[in-house]
């Protein structure tokens, strides 16, 4: 079984506690949306994070999409404080020291207007203009699109993942999740998943997935 889930804002990447530090406790898990017993998250998205997260009752199709060496490509939106210039985009694209490692190379470009999202649970505060960015990467760091974002000046406000792999989010509301299959999420990407970075196909941005998406009761929240 392979689910898609709308990861909401302020929710951990697991279903309970017991991993967490002791400043977790009472936040909201997955457990809140009502998936199915014996699945597990491939990967995790940050607390304060949104967007697509992948889960699973197989543990080799868990490794297959979190092992680095698939380099399966993960799309970000990052709703930036500033005005991103050439300059900037070209660092992002080329790789950044970030602490102790450099980025690998990577997609970024501005996104040409505001996507327009749904309005987050708690209010994004800028304090001056405000840009989208889309960068799609082949790694996966703690924190690591914030920290890139950082690193050229423009501050991450507020972070969605919008793909992973082929699969887009889509029309998938936050707590929504669908049973998915992993063609929708390899399917079409073949050779490139194992090409270097500079190679990366543009996402296919026309991709939705099926109408059938799952509302649930236990999915709703405040």
């Amino acid at each position: 079984m392979l689910i898609a889930l709308h990861k909401p804002f302020e929710t951990l990447s697991s279903f309970t506690h017991e991993t967490q530090s002791p400043g977790d406790v009472g936040k909201r898990t997955l457990s809140a949306f009502g998936l199915p017993r014996g699945v597990y998250a491939a990967g995790r998205l940050d607390f304060d994070s949104e967007g697509l997260l992948l889960l699973s009752d197989d543990g080799t199709l868990i490794h297959r999409l979190t092992d680095p060496a698939h380099k399966l490509p993960k799309t970000y939106w990052a709703q930036v404080e500033g005005v991103p210039g050439e300059p900037a985009l070209a660092a992002l694209r080329r790789g950044l020291p970030i602490k102790d490692y450099v980025t690998r190379p990577c997609q970024a470009r501005a996104l040409e207007a505001d996507p327009g999202l749904a309005p987050r649970s708690k209010p994004i505060t800028p304090h001056g203009p405000t840009a989208w960015l889309e960068l799609v990467l082949r790694e996966g760091r703690k924190r690591q699109v914030r920290h890139m974002t950082a690193a050229v000046g423009l501050p991450t406000l507020r972070l969605l993942r919008v793909g992973i792999g082929a699969l887009r989010l889509g029309e998938l509301a936050p707590g929504q999740w669908r049973e998915i299959t992993p063609a929708e999420v390899f399917g079409g990407m073949g050779q490139s998943a194992r090409d270097d970075d500079d190679q990366t196909p543009r996402p296919d941005r026309s991709a939705r997935p099926p109408a059938r998406a799952r509302r649930h009761a236990q999915g709703r929240f405040r």
